[in-house]
């Protein structure tokens, strides 16, 4: 049978909103399986697309020897109807088909696929199993937070429509060094009860709270997975508390959104709530990264489950040893095949569809490093994932970031293959910071270099804005308990103790964990406020932990990727108990906005003073000694309208009070005191002459202000 009715338009529009068909098709012959009318697809768009009067089917793989597509019944665990893709609609390693009449929010999807069953080749083919659409927009069965899955349930994915109205919304394209970054995990943000949104734990209870965003200061969220992840994925329950694969580095599909972070089911519209959350935030001047995880997927190691990749090219998707094992960079089992040319195109197509159709501003690279590994597990000198990302015409104007390691001992802080495109998760920055903060010999050099950008590490031409400087994050302490424990405190974990860092360059200031000793709590909010004043005022992308602006506490954990409650959860009590550290934030975010030479050089120099320069207790200190504990850095230049920015950050790491002697200043300037951490509230003041006393364990900000 000939289909008559010809389809001409490269462009149709349908309900589903507007569909890019990439050819024309003519006279093309209809068939009929199991009942349905189908013909051959469109072979370039991969994954299940809605299209005027049915839906295209395409998926693709190189070892199959034949696939079927699955159609289920909503919420059914067996199909209805299981549509061989016929030989003739194999073009290439790609299979498409168009099955007519389906209505989309009737039925999910899966496959099976046919082939050789080689373990030792790395062959996984099993026509038994059924297996996700590595290209599924979304995934059914993971819609409620901590449900156990049905018994028979497996993966499955739906058809969604691309019909969301972005209206007339503009991206804020914030320049890299004008960045302030704010780390969050979007259930934990909201599901403490003391949260007061409507939808606690979701992407609409973080759209509530965008005024709170603002208010701080910060102009970047960097949002935790938000891809589809099981958190049922290794749930267990220790000491009676129930645990969960909470933080979400385990993804199942990489083109999905965690449907368990939407207040409601939105059937075939799956991601709509996300879009809302990004277009509220970008009409209020704050940009979007997603913290994406491509170096391994949930699919695990030889014991792990089989619903995806494995079934569909195993020796492709991932690393393999000789015999068939899976490599293990990553630490969780396996290892994606980055730079294999499928896997490469994989990951582009799905940077460049959360780019055009959820409007992502940005992405930091979880282990990264693996991105630039070849086949064999061998680092790369030009990985072409890495160069065709930051070369992609797409993602020409997307930050990106990368974790510059991985679980496999590669370690590429300041040497991340960049094309000076490339921005990194300053590892250096942390470590060293928190050694010289709380006082550790041998750290202020390091300390210095840390502040004004890490040259030492990044050339200031090729590598410009390449340092995202924290002291905290996800992964260890919170800015709190960095300054209340010494050691971490993990047994709620259920590894007695063992998991997490041993490293953490922490003080607890005298008492381990929570004190009525008043002095120990003073020195404990001050030792939060050094942090934060010199990460606003070092050179470079600041970020920092949300819930650190009010003192979140996590008690102890500083591997807290399993806990779903109290001990991830931010308890919004604190904000109202510690709104002095609260106000400290906003002031030193503000303070950063306000001195632009703070975060980018402006010229040469001004009047005698280089960009940046060392000073010790007496100026002009080029280089700091094994015992010294104090570090003055100075940054100076011309601004835009040739008036002169000169700021001076004095840092007291010492446990006793010392007088410093400023810089001298041309006749017309004199020193102003715009910070001090000794005190909760900030008062502007101007400094008589050039001496000053510096309190033990405090930070300092001075500008040069006219007489």
């Amino acid at each position: 049978m000939v289909q008559k009715r010809e389809i001409e338009e490269q462009t149709v529009r349908g309900e589903e909103g507007v569909v890019a068909l990439p050819r024309t098709i003519h006279l093309v012959p209809m068939d009929h399986i199991d009942g349905f009318d189908v013909r051959p697809g469109f072979y370039e768009i991969n994954g299940a697309t809605a299209i005027p009067g049915g839906v295209n089917f395409t998926v693709h793989s190189h070892g199959a020897t034949g696939i079927e597509l699955l159609l289920f019944k909503r919420t059914a665990v067996e199909p209805f109807a299981a549509l061989r893709f016929p030989d003739r609609y194999r073009i290439g390693n790609v299979y498409s088909m168009i099955v007519f009449k389906l209505n989309i929010e009737e039925f999910e999807y899966a496959y099976r696929v046919e082939g050789p069953w080689d373990p030792k080749k790395g062959l996984l083919f099993d026509p038994n199993r059924y297996l996700l659409d590595p290209y599924a927009r979304a995934v059914t069965g993971q819609s409620k937070w901590g449900a156990k899955s049905t018994p028979g349930m497996r993966y499955k994915a739906r058809v969604v429509k691309d019909d969301f109205d972005w209206g007339s919304t503009e991206r804020p394209l914030i320049p890299m060094e004008d960045l302030v970054i704010y780390e969050l995990h979007v259930r934990g943000f909201t599901m403490h009860e003391t949260s007061g949104v409507s939808h606690p734990g979701t992407f609409d209870g973080l759209r509530e709270k965008i005024p709170y965003l603002k208010e701080l200061g910060v102009n970047a969220v960097e949002l935790m997975p938000i891809f589809e992840f099981d958190e049922m994925q290794d749930a267990r329950v220790v000491d009676g508390q129930q645990l969960y694969n909470y933080w979400g580095y385990s993804t199942v599909s990489f083109f999905s959104p965690n449907t368990s972070y939407a207040a409601g089911i939105e059937y075939n519209r799956e991601g709509n709530e996300l879009k809302r959350l990004i277009q509220e935030l970008n009409k209020n001047g704050i940009e979007v990264f997603l913290d994406v995880v491509f170096n391994h997927t949930a699919e695990g190691n030889e014991q792990g489950p089989f619903f995806s990749f494995k079934g569909f090219d195993n020796n492709i998707y991932y690393l393999l040893t000789p015999d068939g094992q899976y490599y293990n960079f990553s630490g969780c089992g396996n290892t994606l095949n980055c730079n294999h040319p499928i896997v490469h195109q994989m990951i582009l197509d799905c940077l460049r569809y959360w780019v055009t159709t959820y409007r992502v501003n940005g992405f930091r690279f979880d282990l990264a490093s693996i991105l630039g590994r070849n086949e064999d597990g061998t680092p790369m000198n030009k990985p072409p994932l890495l160069q065709a990302m930051a070369f992609d015409p797409i993602l020409g104007d997307v930050k990106l970031i990368a974790e510059a390691w991985d679980a496999g001992g590669l370690y590429q802080v300041g040497s991340f293959p960049a094309w000076n495109r490339w921005a990194e998760w300053n590892g250096r920055y942390r470590d060293d910071l928190r050694r010289y903060l709380k006082g550790d010999s041998g750290a202020a050099q390091a300390a210095a270099q840390r502040i004004i950008g890490s040259r030492d590490i990044y050339e200031v031409t090729t590598r410009k804005n390449a340092s995202v400087n924290f002291i905290t994050c996800h992964d260890g302490f919170t800015l709190y308990d960095l300054y209340a424990y010494n050691k971490k405190h993990n047994l709620a974990n259920g590894w007695n103790n063992t998991d997490g860092s041993d490293d953490n360059r922490s003080w607890n200031c005298g008492v381990e964990g929570e004190t009525d000793d008043p002095a120990v709590n003073a020195l404990r909010l001050k030792m939060v406020r050094n942090a934060f004043a010199i990460l606003m005022c070092s050179r470079g992308i600041p970020m920092f932990l949300a819930g650190d602006e009010f003192c979140n506490t996590q008690f102890g954990n500083n591997n807290a990727y399993c806990q779903d409650n109290l001990t991830s959860w931010l308890d919004w009590r604190l904000l109202e108990k510690n709104q002095e550290i609260f106000r400290f934030f906003q002031y030193m975010i503000k303070l950063r906005k306000e001195y632009r030479i703070l975060r980018t050089n402006l010229s040469d120099g001004y009047y005698n003073f280089p960009d940046v320069s060392f000073h010790g207790v007496e100026p002009w200190h080029g280089t700091f000694g094994e015992h010294e504990h104090y570090v003055g850095v100075l940054f100076a230049g011309l601004n835009e309208e040739e008036k002169p920015e000169i700021v001076y950050v004095a840092s007291n790491a010492y446990w006793e009070p010392l007088d410093i002697t400023l810089p001298d200043l041309p006749r017309k300037l004199r020193w102003e005191l715009l910070a001090d951490t000794r005190q909760a509230e900030q008062t502007i003041r101007p400094l008589d002459g050039l001496r000053f006393s510096i309190a033990p364990r405090s930070v300092m900000v001075f500008a040069a202000k006219e007489r």
